[in-house]
């Protein structure tokens, strides 16, 4: 089938560092259109998780047709709020789109849904892509559950939606747990570009002591790497307390990110006297891959709303083994626990230091944790993600 004739409109709320490229390469295979409800070309903002004013040192927009819809709520900062995007002028824009597909990233946002209702006023199919797991869904209040049992069930998912796109195991128990039924279902793994991220693993590999030198990290340390927001989400504080637990002397741990709780992660540290630790701040995009190559091991603490957690992709990529909170979604996919790292209930310092423990005593294990997550991390590319959605395109033109 020609590319012109695989169109496809794609719709989220403003342009995301990790879904760029694979956006560059469903243009490449399709008739793709992107808008987003608000943002700018790579302009400088403030970012709440970060706590700080931040523009990303990649390109975002670049190599897709891409649109920046009107936006009549004028905030400067995201909050997650469902009324923090306003774009009624999407109703003229897919009434004159020749697309016959719509994709939509979610529906967390009242633009979301004002896509979704133009889409089936005029005759277009709506395509679903979620990250939500069940695992987090089923610990949501009784209430919370009742009332989306009855909107997906009855209404999202029933009338708006014709396909949804998960993005791994707990994704698709999600959508099944809300009645969407297997041929509605389309496999797109939540992925990071593992070219790229490989080519960058190649340049460092046999780099590791020159790095260690340049980013202040002892040369002989076994280094535990963090990589997020300090924020409640990320829970960088049970890191902090496994590695006092561990009372290893020989052992590093780089915190790499910035947030709200730098001051009580630094209290600890004072209060604990505790040594070894990097607090590294705000690392932009191209700089992380210095930091991965010069770690040892991945830690991913994080709890509720920590959907599925791409920085664990990322580390899998350079062949270091990872350890994972059950709540994230990527440890059901992942993770093989003692093959390539392990995964912890959230908040149990206790298993969190004990499987730190077990990869920190055992170099072999750590060479052969890193070696099977770079092959588990091969099925998780962008290139299926795309493949697959041009796979449903050409049926649903068939």
């Amino acid at each position: 089938m020609d590319i012109k004739d695989l169109k496809i409109d794609y719709y989220n709320s403003h342009p995301i560092q990790y879904f760029s490229p694979m956006l560059r390469l469903l243009s490449k295979k399709s008739d793709l259109h992107v808008y987003y409800f608000s943002g700018g070309e790579n302009k400088v903002f403030f970012d709440k998780g970060f706590n700080q004013k931040i523009q990303w040192d990649v390109p975002l927009t670049e190599g897709y047709q891409h649109t920046f819809l009107k936006n009549y709520v004028n905030r400067s900062v995201r909050d997650n709020n469902f009324w923090d995007v306003f774009n009624p002028g999407v109703f003229k824009v897919i009434r004159k789109s020749p697309s016959k597909v719509v994709l939509v990233n979610g529906w967390s946002y009242s633009s979301f849904w004002m896509v979704m209702i133009a889409a089936k006023l005029f005759g277009k199919k709506v395509w679903l892509r979620a990250e939500n797991p069940l695992n987090q869904e089923l610990n949501k209040s009784r209430k919370v559950k009742l009332v989306k049992n009855f909107l997906f069930k009855n209404l999202l998912f029933k009338f708006f939606v014709n396909k949804c796109l998960y993005i791994g195991n707990q994704s698709h128990d999600f959508f099944t747990h809300y009645g969407v039924s297997d041929d509605r279902l389309v496999f797109t793994p939540y992925a990071v570009d593992n070219i790229f991220f490989n080519a960058e693993y190649e340049k460092y590999k046999d780099e590791k002591e020159s790095l260690r030198q340049a980013l202040n990290i002892p040369l002989q340390s076994t280094t535990i790497l963090f990589c997020g927001k300090y924020i409640e989400k990320k829970r960088p504080l049970d890191l902090l307390k496994a590695f006092h637990a561990l009372g290893n002397k020989s052992a590093f741990l780089v915190m790499l990110g910035e947030g709200e709780l730098r001051p009580q992660m630094e209290s600890y540290i004072k209060e604990n006297n505790l040594h070894n630790i990097l607090l590294t701040g705000f690392v932009n995009q191209t700089e992380i891959s210095k930091y991965y190559s010069a770690a040892d091991i991945f830690v991913m603490c994080s709890g509720m709303g920590e959907t599925w957690g791409l920085s664990v992709n990322e580390a899998m990529n350079f062949a270091l083994p990872v350890v994972v909170s059950e709540t994230c979604g990527s440890s059901y996919d992942l993770v093989e626990q003692g093959v390539n790292g392990y995964s912890f209930p959230e908040g149990d310092i206790e298993q969190l230091t004990f499987c730190i423990q077990q990869l920190l005593q055992d170099h072999q294990l750590r060479i052969s944790a890193g070696k099977k997550s770079k092959e588990i991390i091969s099925n998780y590319s962008i290139e299926k993600t795309v493949d697959n959605i041009i796979a449903a395109l050409e049926q649903e033109g068939s």
